[in-house]
């Protein structure tokens, strides 16, 4: 009986623990409604993927940016605070991700070497939509304080 309550236990902190992983992973969408971009102008559209990727995530993204050129990014980074090479994003080479809570990301972006903006990614308590507030400056050194709200597909 001691077995089955151990093996039991074990089962529902993985159960806990997969879960947890599951309030990002989705396919999101910029909501330009509810964003507010520091300073102007905002991108068009932006549709991001996120994946469960051993012990972090994988995100696939898709911008359109106010010019009408596309950005295209992805990088796949565990949520130990190392920095994972980001590939097609012109503002980041790196990314550093940091698990707060279930619902809480902290990303640090980096470009040679050198810390752009950092990011909180929340995910509301009923998984439907998301909030990324980012503080710092992008390629070109101008500040940023951007609020970009996503709503899951």
């Amino acid at each position: 009986m001691r077995t089955l309550s151990i093996a039991l236990c074990l089962s529902l902190m993985i159960v806990v623990t997969a879960e947890a992983a599951d309030n990002y992973v989705g396919i999101w969408t910029l909501n330009l409604a509810k964003s507010k971009y520091d300073p102007g102008p905002p991108a068009k559209s932006q549709t991001t993927k996120l994946e469960a990727a051993g012990g972090g995530l994988r995100e696939i993204g898709d911008r359109v940016n106010a010019d009408g050129s596309k950005t295209h990014w992805e990088f796949t980074a565990k949520y130990d605070g190392k920095d994972y090479t980001v590939t097609g994003d012109p503002d980041r080479d790196t990314v550093a991700l940091k698990r707060v809570d279930d619902n809480t990301l902290q990303v640090t972006n980096k470009k040679a070497g050198k810390i752009t903006n950092t990011m909180t990614i929340v995910v509301a308590k009923d998984g439907k939509s998301r909030t990324n507030s980012a503080k710092g400056t992008n390629a070109k050194g101008t500040p940023i304080n951007n609020v970009l709200f996503f709503d899951k597909q």
